[in-house]
Parts: structure tokens; C-alpha cells; sequence
């Protein structure tokens, strides 16, 4: 599988374009070619488009999802590369996606992109 570039929020301002209409830097592109599909889930709809528009510019398909229940029926309709999604979303928290996604041994690299980490679940389910 290929490597996936890193970027952070500080990093992704960067991406956004500047008043000029010109991006402000060139965010660093990784060295191998991209992964074919990626699932962003993510209720907050700013972060959500920003977050495919940064992967989109970089040259992934992305796919996005509102909560954990539209990623299911995603993960289930389509294939995908990579998930990067929130924990805490309406319907379907993003650990439980883990959990559905792993009891369906679903096998599929996963970002957990969250402002608070579930850490007492992540502890009981250290197979997530």
C-alpha cells in the first residue's frame, strides 16, 4: 500500500486559497502514488470539505460521509483505500464504525481524526 502524505490542520490552512485566489503553499505531496479511494466521515460540515478538498488536491478520490451511519452503507456499497473519520457523530460514533467495520473483518487502514480521544474505549477494545 502506499504511503500517505501527513498533514496537519496548521498544515492545511496552506491549501486553502489566499485572497489572490493562489494557494498559499504548496502542502509537500508524497513520493509514491496516491491510494485509489478514501472515506472521510465527519458531521461537522466545514471540517468534512476541507478535509476531502485537502486529500481531493493532493490527487485521492475521496468519498465523504455526515456520520457513522452513511460510512457504513459507504463501506458496504463501495471500496475504499483508507477511512479517516471523527469519534463522536450522531447515529453511529466513529468507534462503533470500528467495531462494525471489524466484526464484518472488513480489512481497512483506519485514521481516527477526533478533537477528543475515546481513550477508556479504545483501551477495552484494543482490537480496534
Amino acid at each position: 500500500m502506499a504511503a500517505f502524505p501527513v498533514y496537519g490542520y496548521a498544515a492545511m490552512k496552506d491549501c486553502i486559497p489566499s485572497h489572490s485566489g493562489e494557494a498559499a503553499s504548496t502542502p509537500l505531496q508524497s513520493q509514491t502514488n496516491p491510494p485509489d479511494h478514501i472515506l472521510v466521515v465527519e458531521d461537522d460540515n466545514f471540517f468534512r470539505r476541507l478535509n476531502a478538498a485537502v486529500l481531493a488536491q493532493s490527487g485521492y478520490e475521496v468519498d465523504t460521509a455526515e456520520d457513522g451511519a452513511a460510512a457504513w452503507q459507504a463501506l458496504n456499497t463501495d471500496s475504499y483505500d483508507l477511512l479517516i473519520t471523527d469519534n463522536r457523530m450522531p447515529k453511529v460514533s466513529g468507534v462503533d464504525l470500528l467495531k462494525k467495520l471489524r466484526a464484518a473483518r472488513m480489512v481497512l487502514p483506519v485514521i481516527m481524526a477526533t478533537g477528543t480521544l475515546p481513550k477508556e474505549e479504545l483501551a477495552r477494545y484494543p482490537w480496534l
